[in-house]
């Protein structure tokens, strides 16, 4: 009912409004046991991701993907791309996001995402900061940070026997964590993909490798009979479209 003091309810309004209410959020609770109970039947996609791939670049894609179909619900799982590789020819990862040095023949289709620069990173105190240019020799006096994982590790001692350089090894990790942080305390300097270190960081400096230059470029694998589903087609091409 309507009157100058604006909308009231009229006495029958009053009478059944609790009802109404009681209908209301009971059909909301029961869309609420629909929607969990559907997911208990949900597969998600099993996306394998190689250890030295950073989150810096991905996770973004993957927050809109997110937005974009809240339905499909993803499983990201992080590896050695040997055993990442494995678990794509068994069945159980529908996806694969690497930096191979060989691509993989049929049946499996690859897509490039992106491609990155390899960067020296080190602590802001560091001298390096006084740089715009760093070299394998700069790199040579100071105490080295090894990646175990990283998939370049034989190319560059490759390139450092020809080129008569030895890189000391401070320390060395397969964890990509752990070399960030053993930068951030100054322990040594790191060679890294661009997109491994945190985004923002002011307590890690870095400058683009300007001799020699590397880069590398990076790839979502999958079987090309997986494409039958949607759910991965959506997001593959949500990846090589955000990217």
């Amino acid at each position: 009912m309507r009157n100058r003091s604006g909308c009231q309810l009229t006495p029958l309004g009053r009478l059944v409004e609790p009802k109404l209410r009681k209908i209301y959020q009971e059909s909301l609770s029961a869309k609420a046991d629909a929607i969990r109970f559907t997911r208990l039947y949900t597969i998600p996609i099993r996306v394998g991701l190689m250890t030295t791939i950073g989150a810096q670049r991905l996770s973004l894609v993957f927050a809109r993907f997110q937005q974009e179909y809240p339905h499909i619900e993803l499983e990201l799982l992080v590896n050695s791309e040997a055993l990442l590789l494995e678990q794509l020819e068994s069945g159980q990862l529908d996806l694969v996001i690497s930096a191979p040095t060989q691509l993989l023949g049929l049946p499996y289709q690859s897509t490039p995402l992106y491609q990155e620069r390899y960067v020296v990173a080190f602590n802001p105190a560091h001298r390096f900061n006084q740089l715009t240019n760093i070299t394998l020799k700069d790199i040579q006096a100071e105490p080295y940070l090894d990646r175990l994982n990283c998939e370049l590790r034989g190319d560059l001692r490759s390139v450092c026997q020809d080129r008569e350089i030895n890189l000391y090894a401070t320390y060395r990790s397969n964890s990509e964590e752990w070399i960030v942080n053993m930068v951030r305390a100054s322990i040594g300097v790191a060679l890294m993909p661009e997109f491994t270190l945190p985004k923002h960081a002011d307590d890690i400096s870095f400058r683009y490798f300007s001799e020699p230059v590397i880069t590398r470029q990076v790839y979502a694998f999958h079987a090309s009979s997986m494409l039958q589903k949607n759910e991965l087609k959506v997001l593959c091409a949500g990846l090589s479209c955000g990217l």
